[in-house]
């Protein structure tokens, strides 16, 4: 197999308690995310961080110049580590980020962050039709609850719910203790 890069998507402080957007558990799979990326750190693996900036009028979270817009304490990239700025979902989308991938010859990605059903989950499908082999840490992604037709859905159906639909045909979901001992031997 040939060595994967992490994609860490808004792991941002507008999602975090006290943030304009917080997310369900969102702490927990920053704490997973962080893991993920101290992994892949150790293996000399590529770590890509994704910097949601707003430009949208009226937006309420992601503003830039605010410090919900910085990434969250626990999950901060190091020098050196690549970081793509966007204002789409796809971070695929008027970014450089797969001229970057095809820099380093990347064919396989590891993708987790914030929120499993927007940008995660639309960076994923755009990453298999751009021809990656992806795996979504699970665990390491958080979203939010929603509502359609009047109807309350909660974050945890919902995160059940996008991730069931990636593994059907866009992605391998795993979980990051999991792909942390499955991979820790290989070189």
């Amino acid at each position: 197999m040939d060595d994967p890069a992490l994609l860490v998507i808004d792991i941002q402080n507008d999602y975090f308690p006290g943030g304009a957007n917080p997310l369900y558990k969102a702490g927990e799979a920053a704490a997973k995310a962080s893991k993920l990326a101290d992994f892949f750190r150790g293996k000399g693996w590529p770590v890509v961080f994704i910097q949601h900036f707003s430009n949208r009028a009226g937006s309420r979270f992601f503003v830039p110049g605010t410090p919900g817009v910085e990434f969250e304490k626990g999950v901060r990239p190091r020098v050196g580590e690549k970081i793509v700025p966007k204002h789409f979902p796809n971070a695929f989308r008027e970014t450089d980020l797969q001229a970057h991938l095809q820099g380093l010859g990347v064919k396989n990605l590891v993708v987790c962050g914030m929120m499993t059903h927007m940008c995660v989950d639309s960076t994923v499908r755009a990453a298999k039709d751009l021809g990656y082999e992806v795996r979504v840490a699970g665990d390491a992604c958080a979203t939010c609850d929603l509502a359609i037709w009047g109807k309350y859905v909660n974050a945890e159906q919902i995160h059940k719910s996008f991730l069931a639909a990636l593994a059907y045909f866009y992605a391998g979901v795993i979980l990051t203790d999991e792909f942390i001992e499955k991979n820790r031997g290989t070189e």
